[in-house]
């Protein structure tokens, strides 16, 4: 039998899961250690057990000062020292952001996105998964009201208009998405049907938009995810 590869994947709420992005690296032979640290679970003192991490999203902000955001911020310079494929997906993504010294910020006007919003995939982009005939999305699904900066170093993979930052690669192996590309059809739809006061936000799209929008965009998603999780899993420091 050969060695069991992991990675590690770091949730936000107790019934979160990670998704579609979980599936797929199950598919590819990985298996997952999933951890919480805000309710407790330790996060390991080194990356050698694990070819990569995956950090997900929460209704938090990175901009907190919870003993569990700073220490798991902080902990980013584990695998960012290491050299292991790092992915941070929106709240993940700033998080990263802030560990890299960005800022994270919310609009003055309170705007917010929360379903799917077109993005722009900048020249950077097209490299990733270009062999696999995957484009990156140039719609996807949106739940932050937050946005990011561009950390110095970092290259930008793709613009919007509301939050001008929706990704960037930075080491070569570390990727923040913005965006949610993790999430099924369940999940929007358990989404947009609880999160009925976070919908009045100025800038969200009201719930039968989001069910709408998976019926137009998800596929485009969910090819490029595909494509791109071995990609990046794979890719050496």
């Amino acid at each position: 039998m050969g060695q069991i590869r992991k990675i590690l994947i770091i949730l936000h709420q107790e019934q979160s899961t990670p998704g579609r992005v979980g599936f797929l690296l199950r598919q590819l032979g990985f298996e997952l250690d999933i951890r919480r640290p805000r309710f407790g679970d330790p996060l390991p003192q080194s990356m050698r057990e694990y070819e990569g991490v995956v950090v997900f999203g929460g209704p938090m902000s990175a901009n907190d000062n919870d003993e569990y955001i700073r220490e798991e911020i902080n902990w980013l310079a584990k695998p960012l020292k290491e050299g292991k494929p790092l992915l941070g997906l929106c709240l993940g993504a700033q998080m990263l952001t802030r560990h890299l010294g960005a800022r994270v910020y919310r609009l003055d006007n309170g705007g917010t996105e929360a379903g799917y919003y077109p993005i722009t995939p900048l020249a950077a982009a097209h490299e990733i998964t270009a062999d696999a005939c995957a484009p990156f999305p140039g719609h996807v699904y949106q739940w932050h009201s937050e946005g990011f900066d561009l950390p110095n170093g970092a290259t930008q993979l793709a613009e919007g208009s509301t939050f001008p930052v929706q990704a960037y690669r930075y080491a070569g192996n570390a990727y923040a998405l913005q965006f949610h590309p993790e999430v099924t059809y369940e999940t929007i739809n358990r989404w947009a049907m609880r999160g009925t006061e976070r919908l009045k936000a100025p800038g969200t799209k009201p719930a039968d938009e989001h069910i709408a929008g998976w019926h137009l965009y998800d596929s485009a998603v969910a090819t490029w995810i595909k494509a791109f999780l071995p990609k990046w899993i794979e890719t050496p420091a």
